[in-house]
């Protein structure tokens, strides 16, 4: 039985304003001639425009959504007025679902049994790469030793250009230094982001970008001092790549902009755990939306960012709930300090023990120092970090701080938190950047999830 989501989890799911609108107007027992719920899985359906109703139903184990509406936002008004309606307590309880529901449920069990092969062959495939290994080191066949030579060539192309371009960028970055930060202008940092796109450095060029940002602040000069410091450490770092320690230089490769695969993720080793959602945050950058999912894990004690992207007009990732708890193989893109990662496989069986007596549905939380000290190892091994998950427990929330930690000016008067807490202490899920914490999620005296 799946634990039942309050409005703001549901509404959190709505893709835009309107369709949370639309939402709750068909979260009304009257819109549905038929509605219930095996405990996994909701279904209904709904009056519409058309003589026959919208067939709506939401498997609630992962999510997934299914709808016959033409509506193209995911999840629609009628999957969300459906979880609105359970979340009311307004969906009965019925023994089994109808055929139409329990097809799409066995086609997405089909599909997800493919998907689990194919990440087993990416990992099958990722212990065959020996062989390519070999061609490169001339035991392999002719055939593969030629074509080992010629991804090496492409690839020491690529890394010579992109030598080449950070060269100039510790030199721009000299100059900038010698003459103030005064003198610093956007159509230079534009200039610059775009010679680094063309070395083939699309990493750094998105930190160049940026600094547009930092100099529309008011404590602009540290700041600005600070993200100069840290391009040129990155910079520096490739160019003495070769003496640092494998995880460390992989970091900064990825950083610099050289991909890594989806797949070559996914052949890699996986970390199962029942994951927390502790929250995400929607940004926009280059016409894209990025959606950061933040997950902690129970057991392991493991922070982990999931990433999803949609350009105008497309939806987000909606399978992650936040304030549930998913069992799940999580695999971790490579680098020094590993965060972001993909979810692998779900599993919907819960065979790994309880962790203690708090409730599956919040996560353990350290006191602010601790939280500090977690996230001062992390810069020692990733000094690039720009954010990380921390969960604070018995903190009473300010406006400008909570427990002794700065807020994020942008999220300065959290007032919601602070009508949760009414001045006592709380559980706080909230994402750690370098100018302070922005609050995900808090949690009321019944371990239900405030979103924030």
């Amino acid at each position: 039985m799946i634990e039942r989501w309050s409005r703001d989890q549901v509404l959190a799911l709505a893709p835009d304003a309107p369709s949370r609108k639309a939402a709750q107007g068909v979260a009304a027992a009257g819109k549905w001639s038929s509605r219930g719920t095996t405990g996994s899985v909701l279904y209904g359906e709904c009056e519409g425009s058309g003589s026959k109703p919208y067939l709506a139903c939401v498997d609630l184990t992962e999510p997934a959504y299914r709808c016959s509406c033409p509506s193209r936002k995911f999840p629609c008004k009628h999957a969300l007025g459906l979880l609105l309606l359970w979340s009311a307590d307004g969906v009965p309880a019925e023994e089994a679902a109808p055929q139409w529901v329990t097809e799409w449920l066995d086609g997405r069990a089909e599909r997800a049994a493919r998907s689990a092969a194919r990440v087993e062959a990416a990992r099958d495939d990722a212990t065959a790469s020996a062989t390519a290994t070999g061609a490169a080191t001339g035991t392999g066949t002719g055939a593969e030793a030629a074509g080992a030579a010629g991804a090496g060539k492409a690839e020491s192309v690529r890394q010579a250009r992109v030598g080449a371009g950070l060269a100039e960028l510790e030199r721009w970055l000299a100059d900038q230094i010698r003459q103030g930060l005064a003198s610093s202008a956007e159509h230079d940092w534009d200039g610059l982001a775009k010679r680094l796109i063309d070395a083939q450095a699309p990493g750094v060029a998105g930190l160049v970008s940026r600094l547009t940002q930092v100099r529309a602040d008011d404590d602009w000069p540290g700041r600005l001092l600070e993200e100069y410091a840290l391009i040129n450490l990155l910079a520096v770092a490739y160019r003495r790549r070769a003496e640092l320690p494998a995880p460390l230089a992989e970091t900064v490769r990825i950083r610099t902009g050289f991909p890594v695969t989806r797949e070559e993720v996914l052949a890699g080793p996986a970390v199962r755990d029942h994951w927390h959602v502790l929250g995400s945050r929607d940004d926009e950058h280059d016409r894209l939306t990025a959606r950061r999912v933040w997950l902690k894990g129970r057991a392991t004690g493991r922070a982990a960012l999931i990433l999803s992207f949609a350009p105008p007009g497309q939806t987000l990732d909606a399978s992650l709930v936040t304030g549930t708890t998913i069992d799940a193989d999580l695999a971790f893109y490579p680098g020094a300090a590993p965060l972001r990662a993909l979810v692998a496989t779900r599993h919907l069986t819960d065979p790994l023990p309880s962790e203690g007596a708090v409730p599956a549905e919040v996560p353990v939380g350290v006191s602010a120092g601790e939280a500090l000290e977690e996230v001062a190892r992390v810069l020692a091994d990733d000094p690039w970090t720009e954010s990380w998950p921390v969960v604070l427990a018995g903190v009473v929330p300010g406006r400008t701080a909570v427990g002794g930690l700065p807020l994020h000016p942008r999220a300065r008067d959290p007032w919601r938190l602070i009508a949760v807490s009414g001045g006592r202490p709380v559980t706080l899920a909230a994402e750690w950047t370098p100018q302070g914490l922005r609050p995900l999620t808090t949690y009321d005296d019944e371990g239900t999830a405030v979103l924030l």
